[in-house]
């Protein structure tokens, strides 16, 4: 029995040896990935793809596909005759081919914190020193909300463009919802797919309160502060009622800027029907003039390719291995954290 208990005493020390051991390894990572952060973020750069011949060699490589031999022969001769048709009457009309407008494609996938601000600022930063007013902005939002600061300043970021007079086009194909929406409603237009999710023009907090557990074991906690208002509701000490509708007060004050903001970029809503709280399928949501048009970003890439030169711009940061697993792990605590926490105690468009 003693060797039994010395055996397993060992068994046990080895193994919390390998958990120290791997925690330690893990918390270098990310010790090392958050020293490098600021410098990871400026090191990177600019992807720029021409979408117009990758969605030509779609269709290229499909009727290679299913065409007989003859037909993709004839097709391809036909092809090979207009374009040297067209280079002929250029030649003879003495003009070089007039350039068309172009459309910059963007892509935001939002979280809670609107994390991907930083790539927008940058590829917003990138096109408008390159386009005109002839041009075209065109923005894939995909986005349930989140933080009220951080929203806002996505939405400031897209102002720029509008500001420079440069259209911009809101394509919406999953949902874009509270904050997502505020970002959306400063587009020239806003197109959706039919069963996106829409709306929720609201705000909402929540927040866990753990008092009468720490009461019920003799705990106390002691917050101190200067000023009536600097803490409302807290996750530990008692919450009042005075705390309670001064937090609610906020909350209002903050949905009536929401409103505000809803309405100087979208003139023609019914605020009253579209401000509670409440999403709507993309159908739904065009009849009550939330979104212009019901239409998949694809099939807006597909419409304009022949009329336009369509570039998609997107910022690459650059990051080494224990970077990427370092951000990675932080990335998921920080979510965890974002849920338990500071979801509950911050006010969100969500």
């Amino acid at each position: 029995m003693i060797e039994f208990l010395t055996e397993y005493g060992m068994f046990l020390a080895k193994v919390a040896t390998l958990v120290v051991a791997v925690l330690f390894v893990v918390g270098g990572i990310i010790a090392a990935a958050s020293r490098n952060k600021g410098r990871a973020d400026q090191d990177g750069d600019l992807k720029v793809r021409y979408l117009n011949d990758e969605l030509d060699e779609l269709k290229d490589s499909l009727e290679d596909a299913i065409l007989p031999a003859a037909a993709r022969k004839k097709a391809l001769k036909e092809k090979k005759k207009q374009e040297k048709a067209q280079a002929k009457q250029k030649k003879k009309a003495g003009t070089e081919e007039k350039s068309k407008p172009r459309l910059f494609v963007l892509d935001f996938n939002g979280d809670i914190q609107a994390s991907g601000v930083e790539h927008l600022r940058r590829e917003i930063s990138a096109v408008l020193q390159v386009a005109s007013a002839a041009d075209e902005i065109l923005l894939r939002l995909e986005s349930p909300g989140g933080l009220v600061h951080s929203y806002g300043l996505a939405a400031s970021q897209l102002r720029r463009i509008r500001n420079q007079g440069i259209k911009l086009t809101i394509a919406v194909d999953q949902v874009a919802a509270s904050g997502g929406y505020m970002m959306a409603c400063i587009a020239d237009r806003i197109i959706s797919a039919p069963f996106a999710i829409i709306g929720s023009i609201g705000v909402v907090a929540q927040i866990p309160n753990f008092h009468r557990l720490l009461k019920k074991n003799d705990i106390d906690v002691e917050l101190m502060t200067a000023g009536e208002y600097k803490r409302t509701l807290t996750m530990l000490g008692e919450n009042t009622d005075k705390a309670r509708a001064k937090f609610q007060q906020e909350l209002e004050e903050t949905h009536t800027l929401f409103k505000s903001f809803v309405r100087d970029n979208r003139r023609s809503l019914d605020l009253d029907k579209v401000a509670t709280g409440e999403h709507w399928f993309g159908s739904q949501a065009k009849e009550l003039g939330l979104v212009d048009e019901l239409m998949t970003s694809d099939e807006l890439l597909q419409l304009r390719k022949d009329s336009q030169e369509i570039y998609q711009v997107e910022w690459h940061t650059k990051r080494k291995l224990a970077d990427r697993l370092g951000f990675s792990m932080e990335t998921a605590l920080n979510r965890v954290l974002d849920r338990w926490l500071h979801r509950g105690s911050q006010r969100q468009l969500y």
